[in-house]
């Protein structure tokens, strides 16, 4: 990252009572910054097991926050390769359970956590991940156990932010709200990226209660900690739909069509342009949308 100086000069400052954090554009400059270097020494083999890891996961937390499916796919076969050069370390499988997670490769995940602990990766970790997938696919009682068995080893951002959109998922905002808070208020990071994650989960919950206002005030939150956010961006401009802002969500969506390979953005689009019965426009985007459907981790990804 950068030099503690850089970093303090750097830190967008809080005048409002916000947790200050470095600046989303310098912090994702250095997030490229770091994938370069990795990168380069990934491909000349001067990275140990636990470095590529950890490449791996820079490299499918800039496809998140961009909206790079293709990033999402390179982090899956860096992972595959790196449980074939190190078929003995638990590392290498926590790295594949990650990845294939992301592709709701969800049973191939768990097996991968299962042999993770077998060669005596740390079983805290392990469940922790465990906990994550067991959300995903709905078994809330037992993410909640691991989540809650976190929590009270630890009391922190991560460990409560779990029980915070754990809640969130089932509906129970008062729960999630007390939480989120919590959270927040032990943040002491500064980098943009956990809270602006977290922030986005918090704009969901909302959205999904049916509180449009709720959630621009979280979605907006994270775009502004993270401008090249794209999930919120694309979010943002559904609840800008919902409200009848609909070009300022048209302006918001034609950026991410071009900048993401998400087919998501450019359906969006297309949606609401149908709805204004600007139906070449539509087309043109609907046609755009169903070629990057056709890509086979894309089609993978919707169908699972």
């Amino acid at each position: 990252m950068t030099s503690g100086g850089h970093a303090l000069a750097s830190t967008r400052k809080a005048t409002d009572g916000e947790i200050p954090t470095t600046a989303g554009i310098l912090a994702l400059a250095n997030l490229q910054t770091q994938i370069d270097g990795q990168g380069w020494l990934a491909r000349v083999g001067r990275l140990i097991v636990s470095e590529r890891a950890t490449f791996i996961e820079l490299v499918a937390l800039r496809g998140r926050v961009l909206g790079h499916i293709a990033d999402y796919e390179w982090a899956e076969e860096l992972a595959e390769q790196l449980t074939r050069d190190a078929p003995a370390d638990g590392v290498a499988f926590m790295a594949r359970a990650q990845a294939r997670a992301i592709f709701h490769r969800f049973k191939d995940a768990l097996t991968d956590l299962d042999e993770a602990q077998r060669l005596g990766t740390d079983s805290a970790v392990v469940d922790s991940e465990r906990a994550a997938i067991f959300q995903a696919i709905g078994r809330y009682d037992e993410a909640f156990r691991f989540f809650l068995e976190a929590a009270e080893r630890r009391a922190g951002f991560e460990s409560l932010g779990a029980l915070a959109t754990l809640h969130a998922e089932r509906g129970d905002v008062v729960a999630a709200e007390r939480f989120f808070d919590e959270s927040r208020n032990l943040y002491r990071g500064v980098s943009p990226f956990p809270l602006a994650l977290f922030d986005f989960e918090r704009g969901l919950m909302w959205m999904g209660q049916g509180d449009l206002n709720r959630a621009r005030t979280w979605l907006s939150a994270a775009h502004r900690r993270l401008p090249a956010y794209a999930p919120a961006q694309g979010h943002l401009a559904e609840v800008e739909v919902a409200l009848g802002e609909t070009e300022t969500a048209l302006a918001r969506l034609r950026p991410l069509t071009v900048s993401s390979d998400d087919p998501d953005y450019a359906a969006s689009l297309a949606r609401i342009l149908s709805e204004l019965d600007r139906m070449d426009e539509a087309r043109e985007w609907r046609d755009k949308a169903e070629a990057r459907l056709h890509h086979p981790c894309v089609a993978v990804w919707i169908v699972q």
